[in-house]
């Protein structure tokens, strides 16, 4: 009887900023290779705040990575190697465009261990990207919280601070706080404003 191929799986790690959410995808990857197993691992150009060649996380931890600008870049680096490779890691995938949902079950669909992590949801508290669609086909999701920067307690939402109704605003301390859900809100928030015209004032 011929032996049916076995499948890969999706992981996907989300929750708010300052959550830990490249620490986990970086945890992964490294066990893997630990375990042998081969790894390749990519970020949007978009987000270049640590490290310009590889993921790093606000605990200053890092994997090395590629760079992509776009999930068609990403294939053409990718399945040249993809022989050679088990798991696929790739950061902050709210940046990328819908594509990479039908490219992640592809690489399933061919064995491929794949790791993907990204923010779930925008300052707006809306879904952000292709995260809430990659959340719904994985085989398994961890939702990380943060620490609420006004009570302690749990948090799932990322507050950014200031005026700024753009979307993609990259950047971190400063810019944005992780907030539970009776501190988070969607609107601008007077004391982020403050504190960011605040640090202007001193810079100049």
């Amino acid at each position: 009887m011929q032996q049916t191929p076995t499948p890969g799986v999706l992981e996907v790690v989300t929750g708010p900023m300052f959550s830990g959410k490249s620490e986990e995808l970086i945890r992964r990857l490294k066990r893997a290779r630990i375990a042998r197993q081969r790894v390749a691992c990519y970020k949007p150009d978009i987000d270049l705040r640590y490290h310009r060649t590889a993921i790093a996380s606000h605990s200053s931890q890092t994997h090395d990575a590629e760079v992509i600008a776009t999930v068609e870049d990403l294939r053409d680096k990718l399945f040249p190697i993809l022989g050679e490779t088990d798991v696929v890691g790739i950061d902050e995938a709210q940046f990328l465009s819908p594509e990479i949902v039908p490219l992640a079950l592809e690489l399933v669909a061919l064995g491929k261990r794949v790791l993907i992590a990204g923010l779930d949801t925008t300052f707006a508290n809306e879904p952000f990207g292709p995260v809430p669609n990659l959340m719904a086909l994985a085989d398994k999701v961890t939702k990380l919280s943060a620490v609420c920067m006004v009570c302690g307690q749990a948090a799932i939402h990322t507050q950014r601070l200031g005026q700024s109704q753009e979307l993609v605003v990259v950047g971190a301390a400063g810019l944005y706080e992780a907030r539970c859900r009776t501190h988070f809100s969607p609107f601008t928030d007077e004391h982020g404003s403050q504190q960011l015209e605040l640090s202007a004032q001193i810079q100049a």
